[in-house]
């Protein structure tokens, strides 16, 4: 169900997942790179082992890591089906091994700390026609540019927290009041599609997802989702749809919508404080079953 308000509509509606042939081989079911992870004193391997499993548990025929070398290890320990090359200090580099890979979609920010500059991520943008989600610390840099745009936005996701929100918007100049009550974050949300032109996701209770033009307020999840890594499965997902093919409007409402559905099937068996970002993923074949089989009905 549709209803219009200030020209924005605001929609219940969610895809269908896309459909498999049944010849179909891995290389035709999505191609997808997470660009992440950091060494040093803090290293975060897992965020981007988690995207890379959520984006094969959504469907993805393949998964490469962009990670830094002192990581490689443990994060492909965490996540064999996928395969990695070291994360390249130089814009053109990431772009070649994109190119290499040929890749559908990439998602930027899982655990990526300071493993890449501004001005990379601002050149690798100005050059990628092909999906992209940015989370995390993808956002925290994308703050750092300001006023950048980049020629192929409305091929991107964000996925904010309301932090990172606020970050993004202040980079803009754009003074908003946020707090977590749904009409801020929903003038949060929809500004910050006016400022950067992109789909955004705004994370929470009830996320927000808007290109704009629609909006939709998510009713799945629950506060066991309030836990390390569940952003950067969300992010694997997303970038999953979008290597299948399916529009980032309605990748990011179809992936928001599963994920918590995920984290409500996982609450009911594990309890809502014992949840893992590990045990979304487990739970996400559940969920997918459930909506296919709601779909064919």
């Amino acid at each position: 169900m549709n209803a219009v308000t200030n020209d924005v509509i605001i929609t219940q509606e969610i895809s269908p997942l896309p459909n498999i042939a049944a010849n179909a081989h891995k290389g035709q079911l999505g191609r997808v790179v997470v660009i992440g992870g950091c060494g040093g004193q803090v290293m975060m391997a897992g965020a981007p082992a988690l995207a890379a499993n959520a984006a094969l548990r959504t469907g993805a025929g393949l998964v490469q890591l962009f990670i830094p070398e002192s990581i490689r290890t443990p994060t492909l320990i965490m996540t064999p089906c996928s395969t990695a090359r070291t994360l390249p200090n130089a814009s053109q580099a990431i772009l070649d091994g994109l190119q290499d890979f040929n890749a559908d979609a990439v998602a930027i920010g899982p655990g990526l700390g300071t493993s890449i500059t501004s001005d990379v991520l601002a050149a690798v943008l100005q050059a990628l026609n092909i999906p992209t989600v940015i989370d995390a610390d993808g956002l925290n840099i994308l703050a750092r540019l300001g006023d950048f745009t980049w020629p192929h936005a409305k091929k991107t996701v964000l996925t904010p927290h309301l932090g990172e929100a606020r970050r993004l918007l202040s980079s803009r100049h754009i003074d908003l009041v946020l707090d977590e009550s749904e009409t801020s974050r929903r003038a949060a949300a929809l500004a910050l599609v006016e400022a950067y032109s992109c789909t955004v996701v705004l994370k929470g209770a009830g996320s927000i997802v808007t290109n704009g033009r629609r909006l939709y307020i998510n009713g799945t999840g629950n506060v066991g989702l309030a836990t390390a890594g569940t952003g950067d499965v969300l992010t694997g997902m997303i970038a999953a749809l979008l290597a299948q093919h399916i529009d980032p409007i309605e990748a990011s409402i179809l992936g928001t919508y599963l994920h918590g559905l995920a984290g409500d099937f996982a609450a009911e068996e594990l309890g809502r404080r014992a949840m893992l970002a590990t045990d979304v993923i487990a739970y996400l074949p559940e969920a997918i079953s459930d909506h296919e089989i709601a779909e064919s009905t």
